[in-house]
């Protein structure tokens, strides 16, 4: 474009017409001068950020569904990870090519934002923000931090300002536009063993965000912050004060209560219409040890309906009661409309890391639908209230006790999707098992027992929701994915296999579309936008972030 603009420049200079030579010198001279200028600015404006980065996040984006923006972490709110683009398609599949590759040089958790032509993506201590045309970097901000480093989600946007969490429970707030620090302010104390990994959720001025950990006996909560200066607007605890709803299920006199887990690691989902917010928490404490805190635990294993303007519990819905195998209820609550047994409703569907797939009326918690969607040894059969009933037999003991799955999940915290176009609820699972222990003795305290993975591998399941039944499998071999998965209106699924392939599939029958071999594992979620009439694909592949697309049209 410069050459090309040089050129433009050139072919208008006055020398090159004869003429007066006075003249033709004067006219030269300020041509030159003015290209000079255009030419300078043109460079800078090239070294800069994309004009669209002063202009912020419209909100009314986070409304609608994502095709030139993906503003938050699941693309909209409903956390369907379904795209209503098509221009990539079944027909035109084979035609995928590599548009451009960004190396981190960090393992990438994140799903990246992408608003006005910038993806923001984040790992541990650190944010990005990079073309999301080319590629090209645009600042990268670093914050070295104690704490647990195991992964993160992703950003929250609000206007021209990002939110992101860290491993010593901080939040962060950034200026898009250059990645400087506008405010710092402390979740949790990480001394305690707080952390944070995941992604905030903005909705209207509330910025909403969880905390994570597992090593100490803290209480788990959900706060909603100021998005232009840090200050708590609310907080919900996840287990209740003593004498307050729910403290009935956690035993008298003791003080299990206040120190009983239940983390809020991953981010919710929210319903416009109804102003409710939907979150899953974690497993209580002493991890994997029930004695000491008999009873429900709630509000752990739980999924809730929260008032993002007040915090106000609505309604909550406990997929594993009394939890002693670490099956956090944290995956994303998923919502469409759509009929249920004749009727047309507002629908909640969750496929827990349990094992179990749960649907619900979210707009009053109402049980609908439990069923397996992968193979389980734990429960006996369902109660009247639609959850699992746990085998005295498989809870973990001293000699151990083999059960399917292991701690670490019939799936786990990758994104699934559902398909508005198949009426289907995708998600990748494992088959495995382990032999859980209990290990500590005395007061347990933090991790109380230890499970040990004995085989593993895993499979795509597309689900009827309607009925919890397996429509088709897909296998994606041996081991324990943690890929994500996305839909699209172009009749396409992407996910990837634990052999290193990406994989394009039909989603209504789990066919192999196309695939490429990217040389690692997918430890992240596939996302997608439409800039310039083009459609981008975007995957982070361990410590690189690819970007795929249809060929331009030859010139």
């Amino acid at each position: 474009m410069l050459s090309h603009f040089s050129e433009t420049i050139k072919l208008e200079d006055p020398c090159n017409r004869g003429g007066h030579v006075e003249k033709s010198l004067r006219l030269h001279f300020t041509l030159c001068k003015s290209r000079a200028v255009v030419l300078l600015l043109f460079v800078a404006l090239s070294l800069r950020a994309p004009f669209g980065a002063a202009q912020g996040l419209d909100p009314a984006l986070l409304l609608r569904s994502a095709t030139d923006t993906w503003p938050t972490y699941n693309g909209d709110y409903s956390g369907r990870r379904f795209s209503p683009l098509d221009q990539i398609n079944a027909s035109n599949i084979g035609s995928l090519t590599l548009a451009w590759i960004f190396p981190a040089h960090l393992g990438i958790k994140s799903t990246p934002l992408e608003v006005n032509g910038i993806l923001y993506f984040t790992a541990p201590d650190n944010v990005w923000a990079v073309d999301a045309r080319f590629g090209r970097e645009i600042w990268h901000y670093e914050r070295k931090s104690e704490g647990d480093h195991v992964g993160h989600r992703g950003l929250g946007m609000y206007k021209n300002w990002l939110y992101f969490t860290s491993p010593d429970a901080h939040m962060i707030c950034l200026d898009a536009k250059d990645g400087t620090v506008r405010w710092n302010v402390e979740l949790a104390d990480p001394k305690l063993g707080y952390f944070s990994t995941m992604a905030p959720l903005v909705i209207r001025d509330h910025v909403i965000a969880g905390v994570s950990g597992d090593v100490t006996d803290v209480r788990g909560f959900l706060e909603s912050l100021d998005p232009e200066t840090g200050a708590i607007q609310w907080r919900w605890y996840t287990e209740p004060d003593p004498g307050q709803p729910g403290s009935e299920t956690w035993p008298k006199d003791t003080d299990a209560l206040l120190h009983g887990g239940g983390m809020t690691w991953m981010t919710g989902t929210y319903d416009p219409e109804l102003n409710l917010l939907y979150w899953g928490t974690g497993n209580p404490n002493p991890v994997l040890v029930g004695e000491g805190r008999e009873g429900d635990n709630l509000y752990t294993c739980s999924i809730l309906a929260l008032n993002p303007d007040t915090g106000k519990l609505a309604w909550y819905f406990q997929p594993s009661p009394h939890d002693v195998h670490d099956w956090d209820a944290v995956e994303t609550p998923v919502l469409f409309d759509a009929e249920f047994k004749g009727k047309q409703r507002k629908l909640l569907a969750q496929a827990s890391r349990n094992s179990f797939f749960f649907v619900l009326d979210r707009t009053n918690g109402q049980h609908l639908l439990t069923a397996p969607f992968i193979d389980q040894t734990w429960a006996s059969g369902v109660d009247s209230h639609g959850r699992p009933i746990a085998k005295p037999e498989a809870a973990p003991s001293p000699d151990g006790a083999l059960v399917e799955p292991s701690s670490d999940g019939g799936t786990n915290w990758m994104a699934p999707s559902y398909d508005p176009q198949t009426g289907l609820f995708y998600v990748n699972a494992r088959r495995i098992f382990s032999i859980f222990y209990l290990t500590a003795t005395g007061k347990a305290e933090g991790w109380g027992g230890r499970d040990r993975n004995l085989w593993a591998n895993s499979t795509l399941r597309a689900l009827d929701y309607r009925t919890g039944k397996v429509v088709w499998n897909h296998e994606l071999g041996h081991g324990s994915t943690i890929a994500g998965i996305l839909t699209t209106a172009g009749r396409l699924l992407f996910t990837a296999d634990n052999s290193g392939n990406l994989l394009a599939l039909d989603p209504a029958t789990g066919k192999t579309l196309w695939h490429l071999n990217v040389g690692a594992q997918l430890i992240a979620s596939p996302m997608t936008y439409q800039l310039d009439g083009r459609q981008y694909l975007i995957v982070p592949v361990q410590d690189n972030v690819y970007a795929f697309a249809l060929p331009l049209p030859s010139q």
